[in-house]
């Protein structure tokens, strides 16, 4: 259906008018259109941007900015959920960019999980800092494990998964996404060859054999 500033540009447009002028006006109805459509999107945004100040998704706390790379060999996970999220820097924090200080993320929780041969780096300015951790006869464990991503990649296998759930009824995790917001849940995952690139994590229990810990060239394989 045409909206009313479609029919106010179509009635401006008398044929006596030369052609760059329609063209003009054309321009300005599309963007008017796109406008119109970004609406709700815009709406979303705030409406987590409220709920992460309230502290209702996982991550309670303002990012640096600086995202950091995750990869394992294998996670294996028993209760698991994913859900949307806004993550937020400090006011003027200089990592913005040409983000506004907010980072939209896929929000994944572990209530009990295993990763076979860990590894963390972060770039900070030119030089890596990378962390091991969790060869294969004894891996990193995790318990309510959040981290907040905004790039997954692996082969993932789910048992009983729930696609499409409202994130704030979730009952295989502890940790609960808000009202309204697409979710899903499974009863365990596994995933192998796994890479995330990461805002940010929260985890009640993080062990971590056979840490080693140092300064690099390069991050982690991925």
């Amino acid at each position: 259906m045409a909206s009313s500033s479609d029919v106010t540009s179509s009635a401006e447009n008398t044929p006596g008018e030369p052609e760059n002028g329609s063209a003009v006006r054309r321009g300005r109805v599309r963007l008017r259109r796109a406008a119109v459509m970004a609406v709700p999107a815009a709406a979303v945004a705030a409406a987590l941007a409220v709920l992460t100040a309230e502290g209702a998704l996982g991550v309670q706390f303002a990012i640096s900015g600086m995202p950091f790379v995750v990869t394992a060999d294998k996670l294996e996970g028993e209760g698991f959920a994913q859900f949307g999220g806004l993550d937020n820097m400090i006011e003027n924090s200089p990592n913005e960019g040409d983000t506004g200080g907010q980072v939209l993320v896929v929000t994944s929780v572990v209530k009990n999980g295993k990763l076979t041969n860990l590894c963390q780096s972060v770039d900070l300015g030119g030089i890596q800092l990378v962390l091991t951790a969790g060869d294969g006869s004894t891996p990193v464990s995790v318990k309510n494990l959040a981290i907040d991503s905004d790039d997954i990649t692996g082969n993932a296998e789910f048992n009983n998964i729930e696609i499409g759930r409202d994130s704030s009824t979730f009952d295989k995790v502890p940790i609960k996404g808000p009202e309204g917001v697409y979710g899903q849940q499974a009863d365990s995952v596994v995933i192998t060859d796994l890479y995330q690139h990461n805002y940010a994590a929260t985890a009640a229990v993080f062990k971590l054999p056979n840490l080693h810990m140092r300064f690099g060239g390069k991050g982690c394989p991925q």
